[in-house]
């Protein structure tokens, strides 16, 4: 008489039924706060309009293609272990030099080291087996 409606699996999801990790927010969280530094190190440190309006939008874009192609879950170029430290090393690092570069070493020595353990973390779980 009252027939409930199977259940249908789940289409789409996150990374192929893995679950969600507290690191792997908080290196979600870690990437667009380097893509943020990038932009404010571009809008800070150079004068307006040109080249201050050239870093702001190009530098985080620039970084972003780069970690799209090279780091993400569905990379576009797949690289071993060592290419991809190699990335998230320099567009971690240039967002912690932004914020050294700015006069704010406080910000840059906490990003740094939550960047360092995240990618620590990330780096030893991706390259377990």
């Amino acid at each position: 008489m009252f027939d409930t409606p199977k259940r249908r699996p789940r289409r789409g999801g996150g990374g192929g039924g893995q679950p969600l990790r507290v690191n792997d927010v908080l290196r979600f969280f870690l990437e667009l706060f380097a893509f943020f530094s990038l932009a404010f190190w571009g809008y800070m440190a150079w004068p307006f309009p040109w080249p201050g309006l050239l870093f702001l939008i190009g530098l985080p874009i620039l970084a972003m293609v780069v970690w799209g192609l090279f780091r993400s879950p569905k990379a576009v170029v797949q690289s071993d272990p060592v290419g991809k430290a190699i990335v998230e090393i320099a567009v971690m690092g240039a967002a912690v030099y932004t914020w050294f570069s700015l006069g704010y070493p406080i910000v840059c020595a906490v990003f740094g080291v939550l960047a360092l353990v995240s990618g620590i973390v990330n780096f030893r779980r991706e390259n377990a087996s």
